[in-house]
């Protein structure tokens, strides 16, 4: 799959909500943006997991001609059975969704798009089997699965913290959400809203002030 918008700003919004984590991992990292990405906002030591052979052999490329290749380490595998070596202090993760959605006839689509290879579920379960005991993870999913995950976040003990509302335009209903989870209770949670694109059909403000350190 090609590097898409919601990509980017799971990456540089999350960026800048690390906790000065010193380990971290992106389950299903696809062409290995995010960590890139989170390696040129951090000093930690970055592991990222993927199970498509095409896009761990994208992703292995591009982390060795990114500055910050020593930094990264892919793994190609299925996180819901791999065997970490060690536990970590952040997770990110933009998961494969729009699982009640038409299907793709093409079937590398539907393992990108879909929850064919990887349910939430089973994608919680992997998050605390590999997160530290005060670790804290970010997410990335459709706007109408956001609800869902939320209770299931919290079933799992987890906390909702921060959470960013994605549309498009002003005139668009929300389509993203990316979220930030803890496991200790927040005393507030913070709700915020982006809109990428203004009235005029051009990025908005607050979308070039996120992606600044990223967008040439």
């Amino acid at each position: 799959m090609k590097v898409c918008t919601d990509s980017c700003i799971l990456g540089a919004w999350t960026a800048k909500r690390l906790h000065e984590a010193k380990r971290m991992l992106d389950i299903g990292t696809g062409t290995g943006l995010l960590p890139i990405m989170l390696a040129q906002n951090s000093n930690a030591i970055i592991d990222c997991i993927e199970l498509d052979h095409d896009s761990f052999k994208q992703a292995e490329e591009n982390i060795q001609k990114s500055p910050w290749s020593e930094r990264i380490h892919i793994i190609e595998g299925d996180a819901r059975h791999y065997s970490f070596q060690t536990k970590y202090d952040f997770i990110i993760t933009n998961p494969p969704f729009y699982e009640s959605d038409l299907h793709s006839p093409e079937q590398k689509k539907n393992k990108a798009k879909h929850e064919e290879s990887l349910s939430l579920d089973e994608l919680i379960s992997a998050i605390r089997s590999c997160l530290v005991n005060d670790g804290a993870f970010s997410i990335l999913l459709p706007f109408h699965r956001s609800e869902y995950f939320e209770k299931l976040a919290l079933a799992n003990g987890f906390f909702l913290q921060e959470k960013l509302t994605v549309r498009q335009t002003p005139a668009h209903t929300a389509f993203r959400s990316i979220s930030l989870y803890v496991t200790k209770k927040p005393a507030e949670v913070i709700l915020n809203e982006l809109i990428i694109k203004n009235e005029e059909g051009k990025n908005s403000s607050e979308f070039a002030e996120l992606m600044k350190d990223y967008y040439g």
